[in-house]
C-alpha cells in the first residue's frame, strides 16, 4: 500500500472513530445521523457544485451514485439502530470487521484485485483482532441479548462492504468531491420523511447542534479521504487499513463512554494494528 494511500486512510480512521463516538452520544442516534447528513451536504455544496460545473456529470457514474445513495441510506439507519441497541465498543468492531472480511473476496471477483500474501495476512489479523475485541469482557456495561445486539451491526457491516465496492468503481468515473456531495445529498433527501415523522426528536437533537455540525464535518471529510484512497490503492487494503479506527474506538469506548476496561481492549486493538502494519507493507 502506498504511503499516500496509507496517510489518507489513517486520517480518515481518526475522523471516523471520532464522529461515531459523537453520534453514539446522541439522544436519538438515527435522527442525529440524518441531521448530520443534512449538515455535511450543506458544507460540501459550494466545492462539490464547483467541480460538477467544471467537469460535468458523466452518465457512466449515475448508476453507481444511485446505488451508493441507497446503500448509505440503509447504512445510516442501521448504524443508528445499532448504537441505540448496543455499546459503541461492541457495535463498532462488529460492523467494521464484517466489511473487512467480505470486501477482499468480492473485490477479487469484481475487480480481479489479487492480494499479496503479506496483505492477506494483514487482513486476517485485522479480522482476528476485531473478533477478539468482541469476545473480550465488557466490564460493567450492560450486555444486551446477543441476537438483538448483533442484528443491526451485521446489517451495518453488510452495507459497508456493499458501498465500498460500489464507490471503488464510482470514483474511477467521477472526482471524489462531487461524488461525495451527490452521495450525501441523496441520503439527506431520503431521510426527510423520517425527520418529519420524528419532529420531537429533531427538536431535541438540534439543541446540541454544535455536535451535529462537528460530526457532519468529520464524517464528510473522513469518507472523502477514503474515496481518494480508493483511486490509488486496492479496495481490500483501503477497507482494512481504515480499521486503525478500531484502536481509537477501544480507547474512546473505555475512557470516554465508560464501556469497559481499557487493557483487554488494547490487546485486541494491537492485533488490528499489526494487521494494518502488514497491509501498509504489502503490494
Amino acid at each position: 500500500m502506498s504511503l499516500a494511500a496509507l496517510l489518507l486512510v489513517a486520517g480518515a480512521a481518526g475522523l471516523h472513530a471520532g464522529w461515531n463516538a459523537i453520534a453514539k452520544r446522541g439522544g436519538d442516534q438515527v435522527v442525529f445521523l440524518w441531521l448530520a447528513t443534512l449538515a455535511s451536504t450543506a458544507a460540501m455544496l459550494p466545492l462539490g457544485l464547483w467541480y460538477l460545473v467544471a467537469e460535468g456529470l458523466p452518465a457512466a457514474v449515475v448508476p453507481f451514485v444511485i446505488a451508493t445513495i441507497a446503500l448509505h441510506a440503509v447504512y445510516f439507519y442501521a448504524l443508528g439502530r445499532s448504537y441505540a441497541a448496543g455499546a459503541y465498543s461492541l457495535v463498532y468492531p462488529v460492523a467494521r470487521g464484517l466489511g473487512v472480511a467480505l470486501v477482499p473476496i468480492v473485490a477479487l471477483l469484481l475487480f480481479d484485485e489479487r492480494l499479496s500474501p503479506l496483505g492477506t495476512v494483514g487482513i486476517v489479523l485485522v479480522v482476528s483482532g476485531i473478533a477478539a475485541l468482541h469476545l473480550l469482557p465488557r466490564g460493567g456495561a450492560a450486555r444486551p441479548a446477543a441476537g438483538r445486539a448483533l442484528l443491526w451491526p451485521v446489517i451495518t457491516g453488510l452495507t459497508i462492504a456493499g458501498y465500498s465496492l460500489v464507490d471503488k468503481a464510482g470514483v474511477a468515473r467521477l472526482n471524489p468531491v462531487p461524488y461525495m456531495l451527490l452521495l450525501e445529498g441523496g441520503c439527506a433527501v431520503l431521510g426527510l420523511p423520517l425527520l418529519r415523522a420524528r419532529r420531537d426528536a429533531v427538536r431535541r437533537e438540534l439543541r446540541g447542534w454544535p455536535a451535529i455540525v462537528l460530526a457532519a464535518v468529520m464524517s464528510a471529510l473522513a469518507y472523502t479521504l477514503v474515496l481518494f484512497a480508493f483511486r490509488i490503492s486496492k479496495t481490500g487494503y483501503v477497507v482494512a487499513a481504515r480499521e486503525l479506527s478500531i484502536v481509537l474506538s477501544a480507547v474512546i469506548g473505555s475512557l470516554w463512554l465508560r464501556e469497559g476496561r481499557l487493557g483487554p481492549r488494547l490487546a485486541g486493538a494491537a492485533i488490528v494494528l499489526a494487521g494494518v502494519a502488514c497491509i501498509a507493507l504489502a503490494r
